[in-house]
């Protein structure tokens, strides 16, 4: 694949300084990587490739003849500055909620519709949420082999989801320091929020909403219910989630088994009697899905039951977002 000028904004947050650590890892095709931030980070540098990468700060002119610029740095960046910088590039992906459910940008995972960068015909792409992403791993087997007809998904997400913030609160906590910025309206330590991100009118959170939507939109069927409880844990990284799914049509363990295990990015743990299952201290760090606890939901018909834990920082989000940016390079040279 030919090399690529790259832009990362927000590059030295937690989200941005993983997307950067994908990018050498994969060996992503890289001729120049520009790393930009706000006022705050001016003087920092980032290794990349055996070198110290330079910090800029946020101008048009940075994205002058750009082929792929990540945005990392929250949804008031993404929103003020895309629509200012996305004629200057190939190729956006963007990582905030912004864009996510217009019409006209592709909410994508590779391993899950692809098909969809080139369908859109967008230069900008949408990453799905962190919980979104490992949920529809595991969903759109079953739903191309069973008919997927109602998800009842109850998540665990780790404090990274809410940014070095999130994991200052609760470090600070861990250490019985009573003061310091919260991040979250209550103590995290020893304790669970059921509580990400903002309520609404409905009572659910708003990333709940992101959640139904970014599952319909990506398996392409509205017509598919889905009942989310967000909540906060005191875990440092990775997100659990436990899902219950009923299907169409029936479907044996050993099928669903089968099909989760053949599925690119998924690696099934399961053999409880061995103690055999997804753990957060396993899954971080890595880029697969993990699922397991499979077994049959009583209380609907054709019910399935499960548990996935996923590394939100790097499959939820900058793990993803290179694989996208891989996935259009292949298609531009093809």
């Amino acid at each position: 694949m030919k090399e690529q000028n790259i832009v990362v904004v927000g590059a030295t947050g937690i989200v941005g300084r993983t997307l950067v650590r994908v990018l050498e890892e994969r060996r992503f095709p890289t001729r120049e990587l520009r790393l930009v931030a706000g006022a705050r980070s001016a003087g920092w540098a980032l290794p990349f490739r055996g070198r110290e990468t330079g910090v800029a700060g946020l101008r048009e002119d940075v994205f002058d003849g750009t082929d792929v610029a990540f945005f990392c740095a929250g949804g008031d960046v993404s929103g003020e500055w895309i629509p200012r910088v996305r004629d200057r590039c190939r190729l956006v992906i963007d990582l905030s909620s912004v864009f996510r459910m217009e019409p006209g940008v592709p909410l994508v995972v590779p391993e899950v519709n692809g098909e969809d960068i080139d369908a859109f015909g967008s230069n900008v792409i949408a990453n799905p949420n962190c919980s979104t992403v490992p949920l529809v791993m595991a969903l759109k087997p079953l739903h191309e082999a069973f008919t997927v007809r109602r998800v009842t998904v109850s998540t665990y997400q780790a404090v990274s989801g809410a940014g070095q913030q999130g994991i200052d609160q609760l470090e600070r906590e861990l250490c019985g320091e009573e003061h310091g910025t919260m991040k979250f309206p209550h103590p995290i330590a020893d304790n669970c929020l059921p509580h990400v991100d903002v309520f609404l009118e409905d009572g659910y959170t708003k990333e709940e909403h992101k959640v139904i939507n970014e599952v319909r939109k990506i398996l392409h069927d509205d017509s598919i219910r889905v009942a989310p409880t967000c909540v906060r844990v005191p875990v440092h990284n990775c997100h659990s989630e436990s899902v219950n799914i009923e299907l169409e049509n029936p479907a044996s363990l050993a099928d669903v088994r089968e099909l989760l295990a053949a599925t690119p990015g998924v690696i099934v743990q399961d053999d409880p009697g061995r103690d055999l299952y997804p753990l957060a201290r396993v899954a971080s760090g890595r880029d697969e899905v993990f699922v397991g606890r499979l077994r049959v939901d009583p209380s609907v018909e054709h019910g399935i039951a499960l548990w996935i834990v996923s590394d939100n920082l790097r499959k939820g989000a900058g793990t993803n977002a290179v694989q996208v940016a891989e996935r259009w390079l292949k298609n531009v040279d093809d």
